[in-house]
């Protein structure tokens, strides 16, 4: 059994057989974080992309507990040289083993680089996440427009989607409900919204837009809740 908890925005722990997995662990600037990155030890880090919001306190974390950090080719190159010992760069269409599981990277739409106050760095792609853990299988597509290879990704053998909904940078509700048709998947969580004016957005509104779909069941999770899969 694998348990998905939400820790706000785009962040999430994946917990199973005792072993912890955090995904985009954007904690201390974020406005809906359920906890601060004290408080969590995962023994991996998956990250979709290099965006302040989605890396954020990666580096600290994984230099206290010595994560293996995940994460597209040149920002786990980046992280290395700001002395993450345990980045592993990867690439699309790659699976990476961690303890625990795997993750498959797939394609996303977006774009990638990491501001460190004066210059963006770790320029490269943004990827989605398809990870294998605890006897189930869920994709988190990071940040992302809808595209036709998402019905891909779908092949995969999906057992939940972790989908955007913000709009302005990200998939609105419309098309978040699009690509869950796509991936013919049956249970979806929604991220990727309410933690700025930008991307403000009710989810109630979004699981009406899901639910219209025969035997889809839409997760709303706010920040500390987790789904057992």
């Amino acid at each position: 059994m694998l348990a998905i908890r939400y820790l706000g925005h785009s962040a999430f722990l994946l917990e199973a057989e005792g072993k912890t997995v955090a995904v985009d662990p954007f904690l201390r600037d974020n406005p809906m974080a359920a906890v601060g990155p004290e408080e969590i030890a995962p023994g991996t880090i998956l990250l979709t992309h290099a965006h302040n919001d989605h890396v954020g306190d990666t580096i600290a974390i994984a230099k206290r507990t010595g994560a293996k950090v995940i994460a597209t080719y040149e920002l786990g190159q980046w992280l290395g040289r700001q002395g993450v010992a345990g980045a592993a760069p990867a690439a699309h269409g790659g699976t990476v083993t961690f303890d625990g599981g795997t993750v498959k990277l797939v394609p996303a739409w977006h774009t990638s680089s990491y501001f460190d106050g004066e210059n963006d760095v770790a320029p490269g792609v943004p990827a989605g996440l398809v990870v294998r853990m605890g006897g189930a299988t869920v994709y988190f597509a990071g940040d992302t427009c809808l595209f036709g290879d998402m019905r891909l990704i779908g092949e995969e053998g999906l057992d939940v989607a972790v989908l955007p909904i913000g709009d302005n940078f990200t998939m609105g509700p419309k098309d978040a409900a699009r690509a869950v048709e796509f991936l013919g998947v049956k249970t979806v969580i929604p991220c990727h919204y309410n933690t700025e004016p930008a991307i403000r957005q009710d989810p109630e509104v979004f699981k009406r837009l899901v639910e219209e779909q025969p035997g889809v069941r839409c997760v709303v999770l706010a920040p500390g809740e987790s789904h057992q899969v």
